[in-house]
């Protein structure tokens, strides 16, 4: 393999300019992982063993197969075609096949073992593509492969790569996004039955000084998978109970309540209460004014946890809402055990409400459950209203 890495891919890629266009292949064994560490690895090299025959026999004669380490293998086939459609039909036909084999049931002994592939491909031609990028974009074909379901293919495109490095800069930069002063919350109103303003909804902006206004369907996800949600929900946090204080000295203003977006991540910290607590005591803003929205993934993992956590929280005085309700598929299960006082209904339904006929009889039905349990019980997207803060 090594030798292949630093040598042979200029020479193949050579003659890969007179053979038309080629592909490389990267396939990853899917739960490989769960057999290697519950079965020791003495299976999981023969296990590997096995795999590795099977995707040198799905493989052309003359294509190079090799292994690099883990569970994941390389193909690397030429002359696929002399245009780019017919390599990637090509392509195409030869990674199904390798999903096929993979497929297939493997005896070791007497113990029965089924194991599927995630397959990225990325297409070869005579551009001196360097190695480092062609496995890169094998890589990230291969992870889409990976979200899609697994046991698939994808193919590299240039759209995936864009959307990469547009991660990539959007990361770095909201790493600096709070030092720099480009966060903003707005306040989305809630009303009542009356149309009368009851509260408000802390929405997340950022305001970028070259990109504009980012969209938070952008940057949130970001946040969540680089773990920067709990540094920015602290700042969510202080700054929206700050603002609702400041409204407390307001004849009308007074009264608002304020809804605050809590991620998974940031509720999970183990300082989280203390976090809370600090806020609320720095601001002096008044806890049974403020609202902790959650969503239903939080409690998917340890809903007990979750609910001893929720007490200590509602003993401050603090109020929950269950945000998306209608959207999950565990939400009813734990509604008698979580010390919950609102239900939001999802936007998906209420968007729809005098157009689909199944929509409103699921609001209708979700109200209904809210005001048996003693919850009150909000639309989400029926009304649009923002006052904005710096």
């Amino acid at each position: 393999m090594d030798a292949w890495y630093s040598n042979g891919w200029g020479r193949r890629s050579a003659c890969a300019r007179g053979r038309g266009f080629g592909a490389l292949l990267l396939v990853d064994l899917d739960g490989f992982k769960y057999v290697n560490d519950s079965l020791g690895h003495e299976v999981g090299d023969e296990l590997l063993q096995a795999m590795a025959r099977r995707v040198e026999s799905a493989s052309r004669e003359h294509d190079l197969v090799a292994r690099i380490g883990g569970d994941e293998f390389l193909v690397l086939a030429e002359g696929l075609g002399v245009t780019l459609e017919e390599a990637s039909q090509q392509a195409e036909r030869l990674a199904k096949r390798l999903l096929i084999s993979l497929g297939e049931p493997c005896w070791l002994g007497e113990r029965r073992h089924l194991l599927s592939g995630s397959i990225g491909i990325t297409l070869l031609g005579d551009d001196d593509s360097k190695v480092e990028e062609c496995l890169q974009q094998a890589e990230m074909a291969m992870y889409q492969a990976k979200q899609a379901g697994r046991n698939t293919l994808r193919f590299f495109d240039p759209v995936m790569q864009a959307v990469v490095v547009r991660r990539a800069i959007l990361e770095a930069e909201l790493r600096q996004a709070e030092r720099h002063q480009q966060l903003r919350l707005h306040y989305q109103i809630q009303v009542d039955a009356q149309e009368r303003v009851t509260g408000v909804e802390a929405l997340l902006r950022w305001q970028h000084p070259e990109l504009g206004m980012v969209p938070p369907y952008e940057f949130i996800p970001i946040a969540e998978a680089s773990q920067l949600i709990v540094s920015i929900g602290r700042w969510v946090l202080d700054t929206a109970c700050r603002q609702l204080a400041s409204w407390a000295q307001m004849k009308h203003t007074a009264e608002l309540t304020m809804a605050v977006n809590i991620s998974p991540l940031q509720f999970q910290q183990p300082d989280f209460i203390d976090t809370l607590e600090s806020i609320l005591t720095a601001t002096g803003a008044n806890p049974q004014r403020l609202k902790l929205e959650l969503t239903e993934t939080l409690f998917m993992a340890e809903p007990d946890a979750v609910c001893r956590t929720m007490m200590r929280i509602k003993a401050l005085g603090v109020r929950f809402s269950l945000d998306d309700f209608g959207t999950g598929f565990s939400s009813l299960s734990y509604l008698n055990r979580l010390p919950l006082d609102q239900l939001k209904i999802d936007q998906s339904f209420v968007r729809t409400l005098f157009e689909d006929s199944a929509n409103a009889v699921i609001s209708a039905s979700i109200i209904d459950l809210g005001r048996n349990l003693g919850l009150e019980v909000i639309a989400e997207g029926s009304r649009v209203g923002h006052i904005v803060t710096g």
